[in-house]
């Protein structure tokens, strides 16, 4: 592929991620502005350009506000499970013709070329932190909800009878690490790194100032601690259903003694 020359030579131009929803139909996107695939990259607005990805992340370069609003407004019936609130993040690229790619101490990005490959490698950064962001606000908020369960336990030594709220905490934990693993593939690299080997370094330099791979382990800590937290509730929460149960047992056995031993002295003096 050639350097894209979208940007009307422009020596700066904005990059947004924009998290909309849980999938995006890449078959419904127009083909015939199409400028690289895996990841689909169409020209977009007046002179930018657009970054997709199925799991539900439009990446824009060079577009004014106006232009991503209408492109969000095209996209709008494309966006399964679209979300309310969208989470999004932003950066400053600038073109720069110096040896190496490199990203500035306040986080703005400095490229050799405005080159289809960089900004796909960029995209993929940004989309994976704007999931990665998502994610994280969802987990702590899971995180603050099961808190009390461990206080009850550490305070009372028993636990709380909840059974269906546990089994809930369980499915969003296991939704979330289907969704992270499956779908984004967040400790990935991604494919155009086999075709483009030199642009490893721009990509670990991204993923550093990302902090791709240690928010991804801390999210896994959290998810891990969620549901260690909630399976100890529920096992607590059963063994008292079967202590009880077997209480129930013990107790329909003395009945049936004691009913056998009135029997016996009711025969016994009716004689």
């Amino acid at each position: 592929m050639t350097p894209i020359t979208l940007f009307n030579n422009k020596p700066v131009i904005d990059a947004r991620a924009v998290f909309l929803g849980e999938r995006i139909d890449l078959r419904s996107l127009e083909a015939g502005r199409s400028i690289a695939v895996a990841p689909l990259t169409l020209a977009a607005g007046e002179s930018g350009c657009a970054v997709f990805f199925r799991y539900g992340v439009v990446v824009f370069f060079g577009l004014e506000p106006i232009e991503e609003v209408s492109l969000l407004s095209q996209l709008a019936p494309m966006v399964q499970e679209a979300y309310a609130e969208r989470e999004s993040e932003q950066m400053k690229i600038y073109r720069e013709h110096a040896e190496q790619d490199h990203v500035a101490p306040n986080g703005d990005l400095y490229l050799r070329e405005f080159s289809t490959e960089r900004l796909q490698v960029v995209a993929d950064i940004l989309s994976k932190s704007v999931v990665l962001a998502w994610y994280e606000k969802h987990v702590a908020a899971a995180f603050d909800r099961i808190e009390p369960l461990a206080a009850n336990l550490q305070r009372y030594g028993r636990g709380m009878n909840r059974k269906n709220e546990f089994m809930r905490h369980i499915g969003d934990t296991l939704l979330i690490q289907h969704k992270m693993v499956g779908r984004v593939e967040v400790i990935d690299k991604p494919e155009i790194l086999w075709e483009r080997p030199e642009l490893e370094r721009l990509y670990a330099h991204l993923e550093d100032e990302y902090e791709l791979q240690e928010r991804h382990r801390a999210l896994e800590r959290k998810l891990d601690l969620i549901s260690k937290t909630v399976e100890t509730q529920l096992d607590i929460l059963n063994n008292t259903h079967m202590l009880r149960v077997e209480w129930y047992v013990v107790a329909l056995i003395v009945f049936e003694i004691l009913l056998t031993l009135y029997e016996l002295f009711f025969r016994h003096f009716a004689k």
